[in-house]
């Protein structure tokens, strides 16, 4: 866990830990969040994410999980061809009026 002034910082390790104090032991986030001095709600979202990724959560700052990389090149992709798409309209548009 690292700390700044404004905001804690807890390592994939240390979240996968309380999640299992949660599923595992059966304690409740409210009980684990007062531990841990974080809110109730960030213990209930470390839980959610693991669910959702299991062992593939909480990648860390500036990391991806694979199926979120694949929505961001997808997405690189479309912008790509949009923009060609507009730049052929415009050439198209150019080369339409040279023609009369």
């Amino acid at each position: 866990m690292s700390e700044n002034k404004y905001h804690k910082r807890f390592d994939s390790e240390y979240k996968k830990v309380i999640v299992r104090l949660v599923e595992e032991l059966g304690k409740s986030p409210v009980e684990v969040a007062k531990d841990i001095n974080v809110s109730a709600q960030s213990v209930r979202c470390w839980v959610q994410q693991y669910g959702t990724h299991g062992s593939a959560a909480f990648p860390g700052k500036g990391k991806l999980h694979p199926e979120d990389k694949e929505m961001r090149k997808l997405k690189k992709r479309n912008k790509d061809l949009e923009e060609e798409n507009a730049i052929l309209k415009k050439a198209m548009g150019i080369f339409a009026k040279d023609g009369r």
